[in-house]
């Protein structure tokens, strides 16, 4: 089967099986751990990896992980669209504000599920249609993420997508934030999330 490299980091590879439309995340063996070590961390976060898609994919758009039975491997629908980071900007402003205000209500249904994205980036976000109605947004490589219910991981996920958007998106950053935040009160108890978010960055500010 054609296999076709879409991108490569230090954990794993991304791969299109392109017949199929499927794409594989392949857990990279390590060659400086202990074979037995290397295959159970890969195993183990895989795994990992594997469950919180299931839960998350039935809360929010995320791709459905396919049952595989390679223990280093994640296999799931390919999703047609454009990543959010090459896209974002080439909308008007007031269309970049809904999809990030649409961005925030996902964010406060995975922390109300207790999920915790852990790279919270435009270029983990894709964006398949936008239509007159609302944005459609795929929330895809959970490879750090992990299930918490505690205040500040809810706060430093959020911190890390407003440092993702002051990155990448730095023209209008400020205004597409508080959008997300605007979303984000869509959850139960938003307001506490939100100033610890304003104590993480102090922290940050500060720690120097």
């Amino acid at each position: 089967m054609t296999q076709k490299l879409l991108a490569q980091g230090a954990e794993a590879k991304i791969l299109l099986e392109e017949k199929n439309d499927i794409i594989i995340k392949d857990r990279i063996s390590k060659s400086y751990r202990i074979k037995q070590i290397d295959d159970k961390i890969r195993k183990s976060r895989t795994k990992s990896e594997t469950k919180l898609l299931e839960k998350a994919c039935r809360i929010i758009n995320a791709p459905k992980p396919l049952e595989t039975h390679e223990f280093n491997k994640i296999e799931m629908p390919f999703i047609k669209g454009k990543k959010l980071s090459e896209s974002l900007d080439s909308f008007p402003l007031k269309e970049q504000k809904e999809i990030c205000n649409k961005i925030g209500q996902e964010i406060a249904k995975l922390h109300e599920a207790d999920i915790i994205h852990g790279d919270l980036t435009t270029s983990n976000m894709i964006l398949t249609e936008k239509n007159k109605d609302e944005p459609k947004i795929f929330f895809i490589d959970f490879g750090l993420g992990y299930i918490s219910r505690k205040i500040e991981d809810q706060a430093v996920d959020l911190h890390l997508l407003k440092q993702a958007l002051e990155a990448k998106h730095f023209k209008n950053w400020k205004e597409l934030f508080a959008s997300v935040e605007k979303g984000y009160k869509n959850c139960k108890e938003p307001n506490k999330v939100l100033e610890r978010l304003e104590a993480v960055e102090k922290r940050g500010r500060y720690k120097h």
